[in-house]
């Protein structure tokens, strides 16, 4: 049985050659996740379009020279994420001057203390099976700062690794470390609040064991 990376690796080859309909079958499987991708990164619909098509223009150019150093989805997904960065710089969107900065301040060292600790009600298999948590993850990326919600996305969500998250970026495998922990809990603290059994809070700045 073909693995659906052998399958692009196969797609690849032929629409190297010059074979359209390999390049639209591409096209036709990533699109969806480029465009979701996007539209987290960017917020509006209209312009994560505008991502989806500078992407696939990209890679109509640039197709040659992949060399599978990386999986297709990872190399589409960078390119995507390089796009998206790009315009919101454009657009001089919220946060946006922060987000390839030398990561000055990233550091484990004063990470946000939770103010709200609870025993979840469910275990985290039972909450994710549910269909309303990843809206509930969504909407609570949504509060984060981008420099925070941009790492968890590329890591957490779409899977680049540290070194490939921080080449999106363009910060060091350091900060994206420091950033994704600091994502994560601010991510758990918000998804406690929601998951969390009241009767089992600890009051903040208690010493709990």
């Amino acid at each position: 049985m073909t693995s659906p990376a052998e399958e692009d690796r196969r797609l690849v080859a032929l629409a190297q050659g010059g074979d359209f309909g390999a390049f639209e079958s591409l096209v036709s499987k990533y699109e969806r996740r480029v465009y979701t991708l996007a539209l987290r990164i960017v917020r509006h619909a209209q312009d994560a379009e505008e991502v989806v098509q500078q992407t696939f223009l990209s890679l109509v150019e640039h197709l040659g020279g992949f060399r599978g150093e990386s999986s297709f989805y990872t190399w589409v997904m960078r390119i995507a994420t390089n796009h998206a960065l790009a315009l919101l710089r454009k657009r001089s969107v919220r946060s946006a001057v922060s987000l390839d900065a030398d990561g000055a301040g990233d550091s484990y060292s004063g990470l946000p203390h939770p103010d709200y600790i609870a025993v979840w009600r469910e275990t985290p298999d039972q909450i994710a099976s549910r269909r309303e948590t990843r809206r509930l993850v969504d909407e609570a990326l949504d509060k984060l700062d981008d420099k925070y919600r941009l790492v968890f996305l590329l890591r957490d969500i779409e899977g680049l690794s540290t070194r490939e998250t921080a080449e999106a970026l363009g910060i060091t495998p350091e900060n994206v470390k420091v950033r994704l922990l600091r994502a994560r809990l601010m991510l758990r603290e918000r998804l406690t609040r929601v998951f969390g059994d009241e009767a089992t809070r600890v009051a903040a700045g208690h010493d709990h064991h």
